[in-house]
């Protein structure tokens, strides 16, 4: 028979379960929209942790008469606010609503009222342990529950349902702290507020529940707010969330809402990417390519008979999945991926470098804009002097390298971190491309870069006649005094941020 401290040992652990829960899931959709996952998890923690402190300081006004009551109208609120979080978070980003101030706002809120719960449940327990057992019990089961959500949060939760449904299941769970302490000391509360509590209760639960049997129409009527095209496929992963859309002839793929490529102009990118480094070395056999998951940047090698391998190092498998069975991505990287050429690593970028043994000829850095600390680390000195120590004697090295004009700090720091990494050439170059607008590219030789006279596949963009215009840098974009990016100081994510905040 469940015994009353039984009932609130269950409430503790799912207090928290939820609590950590809600906020994990505001500083990740932060960092989905917003990028700069250091400030949106440091602002989150720090809100959350001071607000929790107001909340145990306002427990001391909560009556022993209503304690009971209280604390049950406490959870109901926790529970439809933390369980909608996402949801709000989704809809002011949709509607171009002061998205940092909502989440601030968010997390200050659930923040108070976790800090109730601990206290108020400490008073709740105090008739059935001793003071020194009292503490002991609650907040070790408060940080068991806290463990299991940081463990289940990245596993689980994320690549199998998604920040939105995970937000709106632990608001479900949430409420069934609310419930069974209703159902189990129904006789011990006022008639009155037993009413009102009931009320709130069916009132939560149904406007979590109707949100939880809707959240794919949700979903997919917040896409079409935010993405104009029609969406034909789209995917949570571990990493990322993948959308791709189609409008008439225009094939779109963005992850976690930023454009990774257009294909009306794809091939400005892509073949700016690959053929200058190619021209430049006379017998590329091999070729390690970081990133470039969806396919194309190998289409544009495979066009050179004398490439015998390719090893793609991309993260996410879902991504290399879209690229040989989507059936528009495939076609547009022409099943670059079904080549027996090709080999297709899973694997972090800096990871795969730290244990490689081979050698290759041109290593081709793919890689999305350094907008977090995890990806400003693959933009540093270190990781350079990594990508050097993998070439052959006569090896190239080219990275894209974010927007000259938009983030100009950012494309200097890179550039200037190559050369600092010792490479005996390092040549900056830049592109328009309409959908990305003017973006920049570096090659770095570890011997002197020199114009190869091989033959260049058809293209439709790239000549080596035009290459003299690429590497022209207007006087407003020409400001080549950035620092050194490095994993101690990742100078190139501060500028990066700084740069495109002002066109966001």
């Amino acid at each position: 028979m469940l015994r009353e401290s039984h009932i609130l040992l269950f409430s503790i652990f799912i207090a928290g379960l939820c609590s950590i829960i809600y906020e994990l899931l505001i500083a990740t959709t932060g960092s989905y929209f917003l990028g700069d996952s250091i400030t949106q998890f440091s602002l989150t923690i720090g809100v959350y942790m001071a607000t929790m402190g107001i909340g145990s300081y306002l427990s001391r006004w909560v009556s022993e008469q209503t304690l009971l009551a209280q604390f049950i109208a406490y959870e109901l609120v926790l529970a439809l606010v933390g369980g909608s979080c996402v949801p709000v978070l989704y809809f002011s980003y949709a509607q171009d609503l002061p998205f940092q101030f909502i989440s601030i706002l968010l997390t200050a809120v659930i923040g108070v009222l976790v800090g109730l719960e601990i206290p108020l449940l400490s008073r709740l327990m105090e008739k059935h342990y001793s003071l020194k057992a009292n503490l002991s019990n609650v907040l070790s089961i408060d940080y068991f529950g806290a463990l299991i959500a940081t463990l289940v949060f990245p596993l689980a939760l994320l690549p199998w349902l998604g920040v939105f449904k995970t937000s709106l299941l632990f608001g479900l769970l949430n409420l069934s702290i609310a419930l069974t302490l209703l159902w189990y000391f129904f006789q011990q509360i006022d008639r009155r507020l037993r009413f009102y509590l009931r009320t709130a209760l069916v009132f939560a639960f149904l406007t979590l529940l109707g949100l939880m049997l809707f959240s794919n129409h949700l979903n997919d009527k917040w896409n079409e707010s935010v993405f104009d095209e029609r969406i034909v496929h789209s995917q949570q992963t571990p990493y990322q969330q993948l959308i791709m859309t189609k409008n008439k002839n225009d094939i779109r793929l963005y992850l976690n809402g930023g454009l990774q490529f257009s294909s009306i102009d794809e091939y400005r990118y892509h073949e700016s990417l690959i053929h200058p480094a190619m021209q430049r070395h006379h017998n590329v056999k091999s070729v390690l390519l970081l990133g470039g998951g969806d396919g194309l940047a190998t289409r544009e090698l495979l066009n050179y008979p004398q490439v015998q391998s390719i090893t793609v190092v991309d993260l996410d498998p879902a991504v290399a999945n879209l690229a040989k069975h989507n059936v528009y991505l495939s076609q547009l990287n022409k099943q670059s991926f079904l080549n027996d050429k090709v080999e297709i690593l899973h694997l972090d970028a800096f990871v795969y470098l730290s244990d490689a043994q081979q050698y290759f000829d041109l290593i081709v850095i793919d890689l999305p804009d350094p907008k977090t600390i995890s990806l400003a680390r693959l933009y540093s000195k270190q990781f350079y002097q990594m990508v050097k120590s993998r070439l052959t004697a006569n090896g190239i090295m080219v990275t894209q390298a974010t927007s000259p004009f938009f983030a100009t700090k950012a494309f200097w720091s890179i550039h200037n971190t190559i050369a600092d990494s010792g490479f005996k050439q390092v040549v900056p170059y830049h592109v328009d491309i309409p959908s990305f607008g003017d973006w920049g590219f570096v090659i770095a030789c570890k011997a002197r870069c020199t114009q190869a006279t091989q033959h260049l596949p058809g293209t439709r963009f790239y000549t080596p006649e035009l290459e003299p215009a690429l590497m022209i840098f207007p006087a407003d974009i020409n400001t080549r005094d950035s620092k050194v990016s490095s994993l101690d100081k990742p100078h190139v994510l501060y500028y990066y941020l700084e740069g495109w905040k002002y066109w966001s």
